[in-house]
């Protein structure tokens, strides 16, 4: 359905697709920006730290055990009730499918309840719209994803139009980030425990490498990363409080540097092919985004190209459901309604970019991704 300009629509997002149960109510019109109303989000850190990262079984049953009361919770928050809502909007892929299959199932039913449409939503395409939630951010922009499960550089054209300039060909950062932690005994998450340990690190003591550096194609790689790490580690052992702390400094500082020259490489493309843009932006999301290093960097490389840098919130940059209720708004108000969402299976695996050649072994979470 198209949105009348004066028209008010709210959406219940539901997100399940690793290890936060969330649920959000977002409200929008056509010629107004977004509001969110509600986004309630329940992390499962404690149910994995004894393991050092994400245990799928034990991640889909903490869905099914809260994923009722989250979504109570995001309605009452909000003051509606699923009768005020105009579609039920849920991840369906990529992700862990336990937990894809609990959202998705929960949304169906919730949407055959009350009536209301169904909204299956690629998890990837909620952070790529999440700027023009935020910022009203106008198309064509880029963005960099970066997270556990996935390392991209996305031309987002339009909504349900997207183009992968670069992805990862290994690892995705967020797993490089959880690996290092896990190497030298960090608690989890990881990404977090290695920004805390680096601020007192010398970021020169070791000299890690800066994987695909002088590549044309802005590819990204960061299994060598994690090996140097582990031989640094092995070779001073036993570890010191300051070692650690070195290794941390040092593996950021790659990590910062080898993503100003991959980015570069991409916004030097976007200056050539849409050189009429006056206004360029690059959006950056996912839990990497939070580290105060890499976005440093990120800005300061962006001032230099003359480009935008927009970074959500911290709490819209992580999993999150208002980013699904926003991308199940976009859809309806550009009439993409799914033809038979009934009938939608999870998808673990899910491009956003379905022309693209896959790329075997990019990333964790949506592999081909």
């Amino acid at each position: 359905m198209r949105q009348a300009d004066n028209q008010l629509i709210r959406v219940l997002g539901i997100e399940t697709s690793c290890d936060e149960t969330a649920a959000s109510v977002v409200a929008s019109s056509a010629s107004a920006h977004g509001e969110i109303l509600s986004n309630v989000v329940l992390s499962q850190i404690e149910e994995h730290a004894a393991f050092g990262g994400v245990v799928p079984e034990i991640a889909a049953r903490a869905h099914v055990e809260a994923l009722d009361g989250i979504v109570e919770a995001a309605l009452d928050d909000a003051k509606v009730t699923l009768a005020d809502m105009d579609a039920v909007a849920v991840t369906a892929g990529p992700g862990l499918v336990g937990g894809l299959i609990v959202g998705l199932m929960t949304a169906k039913a919730i949407a055959a309840a009350s009536g209301k449409p169904l909204l299956t939503i690629n998890h990837l395409e909620g952070h790529a719209l999440t700027a023009r939630l935020t910022n009203g951010t106008a198309f064509p922009y880029l963005l960099l994803l970066v997270s556990g499960g996935h390392t991209q550089i996305v031309l987002v054209r339009g909504v349900g139009d997207y183009q992968r300039w670069a992805t990862t060909i290994d690892d995705a950062l967020g797993e490089a980030f959880d690996k290092t932690a896990k190497i030298l005994g960090l608690p989890h998450p990881g990404g977090p425990s290695v920004e805390r340990a680096a601020a007192s690190g010398d970021l020169q003591r070791f000299a890690f490498p800066r994987p695909m550096k002088g590549a044309q194609q802005p590819d990204f790689s960061f299994s060598g990363l994690k090996t140097a790490v582990r031989q640094a580690a092995t070779a001073i052992a036993p570890l010191r409080d300051q070692d650690v702390a070195d290794i941390c400094a040092s593996f950021q500082e790659a990590v910062a540097e080898t993503l100003k020259e991959r980015v570069g490489r991409a916004l030097a493309r976007f200056r050539n092919e849409f050189d009429s843009c006056a206004h360029p932006a690059l959006v950056v999301a996912g839990g990497v985004a939070a580290n105060k290093r890499v976005r440093a960097t990120l800005e300061a490389l962006c001032e230099s190209h003359g480009f935008q840098f927009i970074a959500p919130p911290g709490k819209l940059c992580t999993d999150n459901a208002a980013m699904i209720a926003w991308a199940g708004i976009e859809r309806l108000q550009a009439g993409l309604e799914p033809e038979n969402p009934m009938a939608f299976a999870p998808r673990s695996r899910w491009p956003l970019d379905s022309v693209s050649t896959p790329v075997v072994g990019a990333g964790r979470r949506g592999a081909k991704a």
